[in-house]
C-alpha cells in the first residue's frame, strides 16, 4: 500500500514489536527507521521533497559514482530516479520490500552501460538490513563506485563515539593526510574520513544507546562524515545546527572501481542493529 510523506510516494514496513521503516520510491531511499520507540535515522527538515532533488538524510543510494570522483553527477543518478516496488513480505517478526531500477534514456546520457539495480529493505526486531545488487546487462565490462550513505541520528554529536576502526588505514579528506585509525572516534568540527573496511562490526555510542553497524566485504571502504558547524551553515538543505544531530557511517566503494563482466552480478549490504 502506497502512502505519502511530504508528497513523496512511499512504502512502509511494520513489525508487531512496533518497529517501522519508511522507503520513498525516489531513489528507493529509506527515510525513517524507528526501532524500540526511537528514530534511528536523521532526515533533514530542509529538503525540498519535490521528487527529483536529492534528499539529504535517511539512506541515499550512491551509484554508479561516489561523490564527485568522476564525470557523473555527484553521487551518481539513481538517488533521484523513481524505482519500482516489487516483491514484498510482511510478517510479525520479519518484513522486506524489494525495489528495482534499470537503464533509461536519461541514464544513458550520463553513463553508457546497460544495468539493473535491485535493492532489498528488510527489518527484524531491532535490526535494519539493506542489500544492493547490481547486474551488468551490457556487452562490455561495467565499472562503478558507490555507497549506502547512511545518516544516523544522534542526540549530540559532541557526546558521540564510534568504535571498531582501530588500526585500519585512514584518509582524512579534510586535511588530505593518511593515518591509522585510533581505537575510537570523537567529533569536534568537520569530519570526513575514508577507512579501509575491516572484518569487525562498528559500534556507535550515543548517550545510553548503542548501535552495531556491519557491512559486507564487497564494500571495500567505510566512510565517516559529519559537516561540522561551519559547513552545516553552507548547506541549504541542512539546518544550521543539523550537524549536531547526525553522523554518516557509510558502506562504500571509494577509491577502486568494482568491475562487472557481462551478465555478472555484484551484491553489497549494510546491517544496523540496536544492541543497547
Amino acid at each position: 500500500m502506497v502512502e505519502y510523506f511530504r508528497n513523496l510516494p512511499c512504502y512502509r514496513l511494520s513489525l508487531a514489536c512496533g518497529d517501522t521503516v519508511l522507503i520513498a520510491l525516489q531513489g528507493a531511499q529509506v527515510l525513517s527507521w524507528v526501532s524500540q520507540g526511537r528514530e534511528r535515522l536523521f532526515l533533514s527538515p530542509n529538503n525540498k521533497f519535490d521528487g527529483h532533488t536529492p534528499i539529504r538524510g535517511g539512506v541515499p543510494i550512491c551509484f554508479p559514482q561516489f561523490n564527485q570522483r568522476g564525470p557523473l553527477p555527484r553521487h551518481g543518478f539513481v538517488r533521484t530516479m523513481e524505482w519500482e516496488a516489487q516483491d514484498r513480505v510482511e510478517s510479525p517478526e520479519i518484513a522486506f520490500q524489494d525495489f528495482s531500477c534499470a537503464t533509461q534514456a536519461h541514464t544513458l546520457a550520463h553513463w553508457e552501460f546497460q544495468f539493473e539495480a535491485q535493492y532489498r529493505v528488510e527489518i527484524e526486531p531491532g535490526q535494519l538490513n539493506l542489500t544492493l545488487r547490481v547486474t551488468n546487462n551490457d556487452s562490455n565490462t561495467l565499472q562503478f563506485t558507490g555507497a549506502l550513505h547512511t545518516y544516523l541520528a544522534v542526540d549530540d554529536i559532541a557526546l558521540t563515539e564510534l568504535r571498531g576502526l582501530d588500526g585500519l588505514p585512514e584518509w582524512d579528506a579534510v586535511e588530505d593526510v593518511h593515518m591509522i585509525a585510533p581505537p575510537s572516534l570523537h567529533f569536534d568540527g568537520e569530519f570526513d574520513r575514508v577507512y579501509h573496511a575491516g572484518d569487525n562490526a562498528l559500534h556507535l555510542q550515543d548517550g545510553s544507546s548503542l548501535l552495531q553497524i556491519a557491512q559486507s566485504p564487497s564494500w571495500a571502504h567505510t566512510v565517516v562524515w559529519n559537516p561540522g558547524p561551519e559547513k552545516s551553515v553552507e548547506l541549504p538543505d541542512l539546518p544550521d545546527d543539523g550537524f549536531a544531530r547526525m553522523l554518516c557511517v557509510e558502506a562504500a566503494q571509494v577509491f577502486e572501481t568494482v568491475h562487472l563482466e557481462p551478465q555478472e552480478e555484484w551484491q553489497g549490504w549494510q546491517r544496523l542493529r540496536v544492541v543497547g
